[in-house]
């Protein structure tokens, strides 16, 4: 089993727990967040480590300015007498990567839609439509089809031997590239398709007694699915599928999930720096510029991007409840290293009164 399929069966066992695959998505996202707790605890303890010893760190940066091999050298020896790793923070986001690469995955592959593609959620009409995608009906006996769309095969074929034996669940090797179409594509007429014998995983003797085969098609651009029924032609299988054509959509409900991304992305990173405000001239001006800058226009360079690069509606769903989870994780986590460090500031308090006492009745 593949890593993407591992994936769709998590999300249809918490779908099966939930009643319903946008709030599959949404515990799959608190199931990470709270795997991650530990991690991104360390990561923000580095943050306000980092805020601590800034000012230290200036100073270094004044102290060498002239000699950048003997600042860098002094940084490294700073941070290993701090016992301080500059990139700890990264962790958690190398973490989250794969896991939102498979989840993009899942949610695009063939597999998914043919289970569950259509399910709404909310104000999300299908969770793995894009901001801009045409849009079929699935099993209704017709292809909607455009020009340049491409197909692919489900995983398995349901085939027909003579003295009506029926094979369930035969599985298709390869079943991105077993799939070809015959002549040209043109919407609106019949797509003949055909699929050789060799990439059914049956026995060679079996292969011979093919009559005909059951097997999905979907087309990737439309999201489409239709079960096909192909017939034998010497070492071939092929279908003859009447196609309408059918035109790009945008999805206006993609777009507000794309746009509450950047707002709950905006408003993390506004949180984050809330908690890491640096003392009057403890930070470099042009370093400070940009941290500011990046604060402001990252967001709007994602939002750009996740309009130019399809995102499933489903995967945006992921990421605002991440920022949402963020935000909540941010403020709890901070205001419990301000009581530690304002409880460990009392106890230093109290030992130098209580110090102060003592010399107080030696004298």
């Amino acid at each position: 089993m593949d890593f993407t399929t591992a994936t769709i069966h998590l999300l249809k066992l918490l779908a099966d727990f939930a009643g319903n695959y946008g709030i599959a998505i949404i515990l799959l996202t608190l199931v990470v967040r709270l795997a991650m707790w530990p991690l991104n605890v360390h990561q923000q303890r580095s943050m306000k480590m980092m805020q601590n010893l800034q000012p230290k760190l200036k100073a270094i940066q004044d102290r060498y300015k002239n000699d950048p091999q003997k600042m860098q050298q002094k940084m490294m020896e700073f941070y290993k007498e701090h016992d301080f790793n500059p990139m700890g923070g990264c962790l958690p986001l190398l973490i989250q990567m794969p896991i939102f690469i498979l989840l993009y995955s899942a949610l695009m592959s063939p597999q998914f839609i043919q289970m569950a593609g259509d399910t709404s959620f909310g104000f999300v009409k299908r969770l793995d439509t894009t901001l801009r995608a045409t849009a079929g009906i699935s099993n209704d006996g017709v292809m909607g089809a455009s020009k340049n769309d491409t197909f692919i095969l489900g995983k398995t074929a349901t085939v027909y031997l003579p003295n009506n034996q029926v094979l369930e669940n035969v599985k298709i090797e390869k079943p991105a590239k077993a799939l070809e179409i015959q002549g040209d594509l043109i919407p609106g007429e019949n797509i003949d398709f055909k699929v050789s014998l060799d990439h059914l995983d049956l026995k060679f003797s079996q292969l011979d007694q093919i009559q005909k085969a059951d097997i999905t098609i979907t087309d990737m651009n439309t999201k489409e699915s239709e079960k096909v029924s192909f017939v034998r032609k010497a070492d071939l299988l092929t279908a003859s599928v009447p196609s309408v054509e059918v035109k790009q959509t945008f999805h206006w409900d993609v777009l507000v999930l794309i746009v509450l991304f950047g707002l709950t992305m905006f408003l993390s990173q506004k949180v984050m720096m809330a908690t890491q405000k640096q003392p009057e001239g403890s930070m470099d001006p042009t370093q400070q510029a940009i941290q500011k800058s990046m604060g402001t226009f990252m967001p709007i360079m994602i939002i750009g991007t996740f309009v130019i690069i399809p995102i499933p509606a489903g995967v945006l769903l992921y990421l605002v409840t991440s920022n949402l989870v963020q935000i909540i994780q941010t403020v709890m986590v901070n205001k419990q290293i301000d009581m530690e460090q304002e409880r460990t500031k009392n106890i230093a308090t109290d030992s130098e009164v209580a110090n102060a006492k003592k010399i107080q009745q030696k004298d």
